[in-house]
This record gives structure tokens, sequence and C-alpha cells, in this order.
């Protein structure tokens, strides 16, 4: 069901909308919208131990400077790449607000800021890590699929201590040519040396997501009730 709630960005609910004891605010990659994630909805329920709400919303479109100034969905404008991400702070700063949108949304709702997870895969990823990270109440965890934190523009000045020991969850294809597993393996030692600790894993895959990372999420969220 795709809702569009004013003040929120549109997007896609999926999952338990009654009585969920986690919200999961699942952002996508560049160039894809929130109906990308929602069909694995089914296969995570499967597993899951507990009620789950999934909102998926859609990007703003806006040019992408790595794509020739071509106007898609995307989190944020890309400007070059290389050993990291030239990404526009300020697009970055406007998702995290639109995000943060969201939770505000929940916690109205009756959720609390500990029942809220922030995933998302490749652009959305970096959205999930640095909304995440700087929130100022203590989150569920964090899902980090085949993403990247955009350092050493990310120094980790702003991270306060409400997230220290957020639980994170890192996942990344050992084939992934879009995005290098050298950047997931980057942000690990970011976070790392910033104080957080977070479950990594690689799967034999290129930029995409397989049933065996699947079941680890499943595992990684049941963890969470």
């Amino acid at each position: 069901m795709t809702e569009n709630t004013p003040s929120l960005l549109p997007h896609v609910v999926a999952g338990n909308t009654e009585t969920p004891k986690l919200t999961i605010i699942w952002m996508h990659g560049l160039g894809a919208d929130g109906h990308d994630f929602a069909p694995i909805v089914p296969q995570l329920e499967r597993q899951l131990n507990g009620a789950v709400k999934f909102i998926f919303p859609h990007a703003p479109v806006r040019p992408v400077t790595l794509n020739g100034g071509m106007s898609m969905p995307a989190w944020y404008d890309i400007k070059s790449i290389g050993s990291t991400r030239d990404v526009s702070v300020d697009d970055m700063a406007e998702s995290r607000k639109q995000i943060e949108a969201f939770i505000a949304a929940e916690r109205t709702s009756g959720i609390r800021a500990d029942q809220i997870v922030l995933a998302g895969f490749s652009q959305g990823a970096a959205v999930a890590y640095h909304t995440g990270l700087r929130y100022t109440a203590p989150l569920a965890g964090i899902i980090a699929l085949s993403g990247y934190i955009p350092v050493p523009s990310d120094d980790g000045s702003a991270y306060p201590e409400a997230n220290r020991t957020i639980p994170i969850l890192v996942g990344h294809g050992t084939r992934d040519q879009v995005v290098p597993p050298v950047l997931a393996e980057q942000a690990v030692e970011h976070l790392k040396q910033k104080g957080f600790s977070c479950r990594f894993t690689t799967y034999e895959m290129e930029h995409s997501v397989c049933p065996e990372e699947i079941e680890d999420i499943a595992t990684f969220i049941n963890q969470l009730f």
C-alpha cells in the first residue's frame, strides 16, 4: 500500500501496521524507489518472531552529476567516485531530515525510538548510516546493505552518545562493482575507530541481495525484539 502522508515523502507501507513491535524504515538505492524492496517483506516475515511494520520511502528526483546530470530518484547527488564517494553534503542533510520525519511520525503513533530500525541499500545504506549514527535518541538498529559511509567527509564528530551501542548489520557482495567491497570494509573500520561494533558479512554476489543475506537480516531483526 502506498501512502502519501502530509509532510512525509511518498512511501510504501508493508507488514504489520496494527500492532508492530518494530518499525523498519528502509531506503532504496540510486534510481530505484520504495517499491524496490517491498517484495522481500513476505520472505522476511516467514522468518520473523514478531510483528514488523516496514516503511519504504521514495527518494526525491534530482540530477545526479555522476550520471551526466540525469534526473532520477536519489537521496543525494554523487559528484564523483574513487576510493570514497564525493557526495552533496546538503542533499545528505536534507535526506536525514526526511528520514527523521518518518521517525518522528512513528514515535507520535506510539512506537518508541528504540523500536525503530533504519535500513538501506547502496545510497540508502549511506543515508541509514548518516541518520542513525546522528540520531539523538537510542534506535533499535541499523542495517546497511551494499553501502558505505562517505569517509573521510564523515569524521564522526557529529555522533551523539545516544547510539554508541546501536546494533549494526553490514552486508556486502564480494563481486560488487557498483560499490566495491573495500568501501564496506572502510565503513566498518570507521565504525570501529569511533567505538561502534557491528556484524559484517560478505556474500558471493554482485550489487544485490541474496537469500542468505535475507536470512541474516531476519536473524538480526529477531535479536532486536
